[in-house]
């Protein structure tokens, strides 16, 4: 099920540009299980959807929705167990250069400095070092950072390192981004401010990202679309249209399309009723009837 809120007509117009690009990302029936001591755990189960080209799609869901394990699925780290992905009309069997992945943990390697760290990619798919010195140069001024190029990963600050990883990923060329909570370690001022230098980024590169988060407000601020999925097993609710006009502004966050498009996935991931498992309270001390 697609939800399509209210929305502005030059929004509106907008999807239906979308709607005409090619697919970029194709998920069909997917299935993942895992067996454990006690007995199989589906993880995924029939899952189908797709995302277009240049599209920025988010996926949230409450905790055992899957959804870590549907970008691992997605990047070749894992095999499912059932179904098919496909980029770009091919099947993925593995990891590829046509994909990148950015992890929520700062995945640099530490003895190598930041341009080091973003040639990489291009050197081990056989680009001389002067022709990968180049390449590094130029996402790192795409990430800010060209006065870091040769500092190492323990001198930057946690957002830093966030925009070396997404450098190193987009040095490949991918044709899609996963991005697993790659802020979720942030603090509040220096995610938001990654958010912001995100979307440039993606105005900026010929890349589709498909973003992985647990946090309402992001998803809305971010995405063109918004995948809800259930928990246990991790299943398709629903394919949100976000109704908020581009380009994004903070601001935008009072505006009554932000505010209904994060009610309507307040209310998909906790349907009012639905009753919430109670949390033990071990009483350390006696009752004081003014703690309350």
């Amino acid at each position: 099920m697609i939800a399509s809120l209210e929305m502005a007509p030059e929004v509106a117009a907008r999807f239906d540009r979308l709607k005409q690009r090619p697919v970029a990302l194709e998920v069909k029936g997917l299935t993942k299980h895992f067996d454990t001591p006690k007995g199989t755990v589906v993880a995924l189960e029939d899952l189908s959807f797709s995302v277009h080209k240049r599209e920025f799609t988010c996926v949230i869901g409450p905790s055992g929705c899957g959804k870590s394990t549907l970008v691992r699925i997605l990047a070749g780290l894992e095999t499912p167990t059932g179904g098919e992905v496909l980029v770009g009309g091919n099947p993925v069997q593995g990891p590829g250069p046509d994909r990148g992945m950015v992890f929520q943990s700062y995945t640099l390697f530490p003895w190598l400095t930041v341009k080091q760290n973003v040639m990489f990619g291009p050197q081990m798919s056989g680009a001389s070092s002067t022709s990968a010195e180049g390449e590094a140069r130029q996402w790192i001024d795409l990430v800010g950072l060209s006065r870091f190029e040769n500092s190492y990963p323990n001198q930057l600050s946690g957002g830093m390192k966030q925009r070396v990883a997404i450098a190193r990923a987009l040095a490949n060329q991918p044709k899609v981004l996963f991005m697993d909570e790659p802020f979720g370690a942030l603090d509040a001022q220096t995610r938001a401010s990654m958010q912001a230098h995100l979307l440039e980024i993606w105005k900026s590169v010929d890349i589709t990202i498909v973003f992985i988060t647990h946090d309402l407000d992001e998803a809305v601020y971010l995405s063109d679309r918004i995948l809800v999925l259930d928990a246990n097993p991790g299943r398709f609710r629903e394919m949100v249209e976000v109704p908020v006009a581009r380009p994004r502004t903070p601001e935008q966050v009072f505006e009554p399309s932000f505010k209904a498009a994060r009610h309507h996935i307040d209310h998909l991931i906790h349907p009012p009723g639905k009753v919430e498992a109670e949390t033990p309270v071990l009483r350390m001390v006696k009752h004081d009837p003014d703690v309350v």
